[in-house]
């Protein structure tokens, strides 16, 4: 009954999207009030399929009906609840349909957003872009229509012999509770692209070009970016977690692939800004969006195809083809649609000085530019290489870290010094005066550094820099503050100051996590110690525990004094061991032991990898500032001012005048 429900669901979904394809398309064709207004339905009839399917999958794995194949592939009676409910989105198949259940809440909350705008041609183009996107995704779980079928659909049927029990989730995915978190989370930022996307496409068919736009999107913008920024270090904070090897980024190339539409999202976030105040840069806004969307569709090939290794990867399927023909489309739509457009995409407004806020956006921009670009080759590259050779290569670690630590301390300078920025132009003394405090904060931070003995130029110069940052986004947040009290930390300007000073914190906690990690083995018997960086480490005893779906092997250990119980999990449905390392976590550092080997029968010796990390926790703290700033970025400072209608054409573009672009401390989202 479940495949029959959830075939029906689906069915259901992809019908309606393809109906408010045509119906939007013929709406807007013929110019029919009534039919882009009918649009709405089908949004809510997508959902609807949507939320049944996935209602129905979830169902059938509580239920453990193994007569769909999906259940049958990640499912067991031995898995614990939360992770049999997260195993909904543990393989090819579910993933997909989480991708799609987001997308469909998406558009209906864009369709109810503008119910009453729904007749305007660029929202009407906007819906049917998203659509487009979720014929796409539902179309790939199509269920089986004269012989051709979709290459994830979840809800294919299975035989199941007698006494049958599935081998559950992947072990990797039923260790950490962050796994009910980290996808769905990540996903709200990754699918979230595709709301100003389609308002990108949406401009660029009704050629209204000015700012209205933007405007339309900004905060659909932010929290994607938001919810991507925090999906991204859940991500990392669960391979710190559990894969026990004492660190928290290993450059895997599906990590890579959420962190190139970070990238390029978090430079359209910035350079918006120019546009909106002096009507430059359209071309390039309209590319950056594009390309974060694009991205996001690339992450998911890179992800979903299995064409590289990775530990986050499924296995290779037949969705790699649609997913990078998907990919090609929607390039070759978003360039033919800008080049069509050239004419009316010249920006009426120019850069007056180097040394302003659009100097400053300019550059930020070009370094993320060339972040993202470091990332992407570096990711793809084998890929490249072996299908025009038939040669297989790895990219590590070594490039991007060599490659990105300069690209780091760049940006950490652009923070600094871009916030205290004017708009158009600026002196000598003015932007001296600006930086005084935050230069002698940046100058006692490294004095600081020093003193409680860091050393090497690189890791200095981050400790120093982050310093000369968080001055100046101090800075603005108190002027803010004396003057508009407490709403000197809402809006775009001043919560973008609090989004800095996480940014601050995280790139701080990997410059010292990463040059000053300190790592030993050591094989100790019952009561013997060993001393690593300081801490001594003992060990007490030896403990297994038989769990319904794994044996757990721990151990008893002491380091200064606290006990921690790093373990493995013998998983028994599929034999894996995966690690259970113990952290004990301070404000200063955090010392992560992981069993390596098991205690010996003769000597009773066990093997034990200890890790101490300074900084780590201004990770994840880091991470929750950013996350914070971000919602207060979302709602108005005090003063705004009005920007054009969304509908509203390129002709009509207004810059502003001189006295509110050129403020002594400028209201806008900081660059950097």
């Amino acid at each position: 009954m479940n495949v029959a429900l959830g075939s029906g669901a689906l069915t259901l979904a992809f019908a309606s999207s393809v109906l408010g394809v045509v119906t939007l398309g013929w709406g807007l064709a013929k110019d029919r009030r009534d039919l882009l207004v009918l649009g709405r339905t089908y949004a809510w009839l997508t959902f609807a399929g949507a939320v049944g399917a996935f209602a129905v999958m979830e169902r059938a794995l509580i239920t453990r009906d193994f007569t769909v194949a999906y259940v049958a592939q990640v499912g067991s009676s031995r898995t614990p609840a939360l992770y049999n409910f997260a195993a909904i989105w543990s393989s090819l198949e579910g993933s997909i349909l989480l991708w799609a259940l987001v997308l469909s809440l998406y558009l209906v909350i864009i369709a109810t957003k503008f119910r009453k705008r729904l007749d305007d041609a660029m929202v009407g183009w906007a819906l049917l872009t998203m659509f487009a996107v979720a014929v796409f995704f539902f179309g790939l779980m199509a269920r089986p229509v004269f012989g051709i079928e979709g290459p994830a659909n979840p809800f294919a049927s299975f035989d199941p012999p007698a006494g049958f029990d599935g081998p559950g989730p992947n072990p990797l995915l039923q260790n950490h509770p962050l796994v009910a978190f980290h996808p769905p989370i990540l996903y709200l930022g990754y699918v979230g692209f595709t709301v100003p996307f389609a308002f990108a496409i949406g401009a660029l068919v009704t050629g209204r070009l000015g700012e209205g736009w933007l405007v339309e999107t900004r905060r659909w913008t932010l929290f994607a970016w938001g919810f991507l920024t925090v999906g991204i270090l859940l991500g990392a904070w669960w391979a710190y977690d559990v894969l026990g090897w004492g660190g928290y980024w290993g450059w895997d190339p599906v990590e890579n692939a959420s962190l190139l539409p970070w990238l390029t999202g978090t430079a359209y976030l910035h350079s918006v800004m120019v546009q909106e105040r002096r009507g430059m840069l359209r071309v390039w806004n309209l590319s950056l969006v594009c390309a974060t969307f694009a991205l996001t569709i690339l992450g998911t090939f890179i992800t979903r195809s299995g064409v590289l290794g990775s530990v986050h990867a499924f296995s290779e399927s037949a969705i790699g083809p649609a997913l990078l023909t998907f990919f090609g489309l929607v390039v070759a739509v978003t360039v033919g649609l800008i080049g069509w457009r050239g004419d009316r995409l010249r920006s009426p407004g120019r850069i007056d000085s180097p040394i302003s806020r659009e100097g400053a956006f300019l550059a930020n921009n070009f370094v993320f530019a060339a972040f993202a670009f470091v990332i992407l080759l570096g990711t793809v590259f084998p890929l490249l290489l072996e299908a025009a050779n038939d040669e297989q290569i790895s990219v590590g670690a070594p490039y991007f870290q060599r490659m990105s630590m300069p690209i780091g301390l760049t940006l950490l300078f652009l923070m600094a010094v871009a916030p205290v920025l004017p708009w158009r132009k600026t002196t000598g003394v003015t932007l001296r005066h600006r930086l005084e405090w935050p230069a002698w904060i940046g100058a006692a931070a490294l004095v600081f550094s020093v003193l409680v003995g860091a050393r090497g130029l690189a890791p200095l110069l981050a400790f120093g820099l982050g310093g000369f940052a968080a001055g100046s986004a101090l800075r603005t947040v108190v002027l803010a503050s004396r003057r508009q009290g407490w709403r000197g930390f809402v809006g775009r300007t001043n919560g973008g100051m609090i989004v800095h000073l996480g940014i601050i914190m995280i790139g701080v906690a990997i410059a010292a996590s990463t040059s000053f990690v300190r790592q030993g083995e050591f094989t100790l018997e019952p009561g013997e110690s060993a001393v690593l960086a300081g801490h001594t480490i003992t060990y007490d005893g030896f403990t297994e525990t038989d769990y319904a779906e794994r044996i757990n092997s721990s151990l008893q250990l002491t380091v200064d004094g606290d006990s921690v119980e790093p373990a493995i999990d013998q998983f028994r449905a599929s034999g894996r061991i995966v690690a259970d390392p113990a952290t004990r976590t301070t404000l200063t550092e955090d010392i992560q032991v992981a069993v390596i080997a098991l205690p010996d029968a003769e000597t009773n010796a066990a093997t034990v990898r200890a890790t101490v990390q300074p900084l780590i926790v201004w990770l994840w703290l880091g991470g929750l500032v950013v996350a914070i700033g971000t919602v207060l970025s979302a709602f108005p400072g005090k003063r705004r001012r009005g920007t054009e209608a969304v509908s509203a054409p390129v002709g009509e573009t207004v810059e502003p005048p001189e006295s509110m672009i050129d403020d002594v401390e400028p209201e806008g989202v900081p660059a950097g």
